[in-house]
């Protein structure tokens, strides 16, 4: 009888097929190509966004354009960054970085659809207030025949949403970094105790910030993604200049081994499944999620918070991730450290510690806690989101006790296991996110065409 980890495994090599990377390659290609580039023309009118200029008080919405993708990030810049580089390099080594690039860079329009259409066909929820997701845009925007597609997304959120990888991979650079390195205490056999123990306290903290909703959840992430994000890229860039003279030979090997067979990683097309996936899960553009972030956006012009969105996997994608592949790669520890069994955000570890001794670790530590635990909390608000669309607005405290629950299981998950099971559920809530972006392109293109055009008359390119 098959156990759980070969559920899971078997669970994702199914959803993970060829024909995903044709969903969210192909489609990304589409409104790469559609839009002409337009969304990247107007990079320099998304950073205006951020500073607030435009924002506007009495719009609809819940969050400003800043808070909006600073709990976007807060569910991307983390773990994905961390431990999943580092699962990438050592499951399909350098070349999946590339497609991760390849995944972000598509992305980046990949998102200015989905996010413009979540807040283009927001709709109510069972309480009347205004709320946006790929749901919505599916019940909002698409042909009553496609309303099942909605509810589809929801339900498999209510599981994708579940914090299984971040709460995993902080217990394990809490043990295996701080507690066994730093402190050097030998759990031994008391590690599965530990594990647990800490799975309950993460719980206990998750449920008071969760409990205080978006605004709280947001209020968090807006402090401390940007100061972290920044701390982290600080940290890499040291160790990427303490090695600089071996930079060019990295970018090389990665671009070369992005189009060779990996044995590995079962030839070119599991390269590409890899990178792909770790770049989905990296910055979760065609996904859905992002979708739920920016949705709750305070503005009455969608163009503008999907702008905003697309900055999202530039930052999360091609520069953390790219830093966090880079150090790992520079450090030497990639080869070693799979051989010793160093995964995940054990192996990141590794790599800081070996450049920057316990000053990399400490700060690689600081980094992990602060990311995962904000994305815990974004996490919660997807989920119960999800909840609330299905079940009622007066029910979703029902998920909040289950996701609070869900933590110390997740704490005592195998690695693979917690990858696998988020894995399989990233690529089924792809399908409604992306079938309903590719059907609702035209109305994107022609929201951008009325918002560009108003904005290039305006004198001081504050369109309306």
């Amino acid at each position: 009888m098959p156990n759980i980890a070969d559920m899971a495994a078997g669970f994702a090599g199914l959803a993970w097929g060829p024909w995903l990377l044709v969903l969210l390659l192909g489609g990304g290609a589409w409104f790469f190509v559609s839009s002409r580039l337009l969304p990247f023309r107007y990079l320099p009118h998304a950073v205006q966004l951020l500073t607030g200029r435009f924002d506007q008080a009495c719009a609809p919405g819940q969050l400003s354009h800043f808070r909006a993708l600073a709990s976007a990030l807060a569910g991307t810049v983390g773990m994905g960054n961390i431990a999943g580089v580092a699962v990438a390099l050592t499951a399909g080594g350098p070349g999946a970085i590339f497609w991760m690039w390849m995944t972000a860079l598509l992305g980046v329009a990949t998102k200015f659809f989905t996010c413009t259409l979540a807040v283009h066909f927001r709709g109510p929820d069972s309480a009347g207030e205004i709320q946006g997701g790929p749901m919505y845009v599916i019940r909002e925007g698409m042909p009553a025949r496609a309303r099942p597609l909605a509810g589809f997304f929801c339900a498999v959120a209510l599981v994708g949403c579940l914090p299984l990888f971040q709460t995993n991979q902080l217990v394990q650079i809490v043990r295996d970094v701080w507690v066994e390195g730093e402190l050097g205490v030998t759990l031994g056999d008391n590690r599965l105790g530990f594990d647990l123990g800490l799975g309950v306290l993460l719980a206990a903290v998750t449920g008071i910030v969760i409990y205080g909703g978006i605004q709280r959840i947001a209020s968090t992430a807006a402090r401390v993604v940007p100061i972290m994000t920044v701390f982290y890229v600080g940290a890499s860039l040291a160790v990427i200049m303490l090695n600089i003279a071996e930079v060019p030979a990295a970018l090389g090997q990665i671009v070369a081994l992005a189009f060779e067979p990996a044995a590995a990683a079962g030839g070119l097309i599991g390269v590409i499944l890899i990178g792909v996936q770790r770049g989905a899960f990296s910055n979760e553009a065609g996904i859905g999620t992002e979708a739920l972030a920016h949705g709750a956006a305070k503005t009455s012009h969608a163009v503008r918070e999907g702008l905003v969105a697309m900055t999202g996997p530039i930052i999360d994608t091609l520069l953390v991730c790219t830093c966090t592949a880079l150090v790992i790669m520079l450090s030497g520890v990639l080869g070693a450290g799979a051989q010793n069994g160093a995964d995940g955000v054990t192996l990141t570890a590794s790599a800081f510690g070996g450049v920057l001794g316990h000053t990399g670790t400490l700060v690689l530590f600081i980094c992990v806690v602060a990311f995962s635990l904000t994305t815990i909390l974004t996490y919660s608000y997807y989920g119960t989101k999800c909840f609330a669309y299905l079940f009622g607005v007066s029910r979703a405290p029902i998920y909040a006790g289950i996701y609070v629950a869900s933590l110390p299981v997740a704490a005592v998950l195998s690695l693979d296991t917690a990858i696998n099971v988020i894995d399989g559920c990233f690529a089924l809530m792809a399908i409604p996110t992306m079938i309903s972006a590719l059907w609702l392109s035209p109305v994107v293109l022609r929201e951008a065409r009325i918002y560009f055009t108003a904005l290039r008359e305006s004198s001081g390119g504050s369109a309306g």
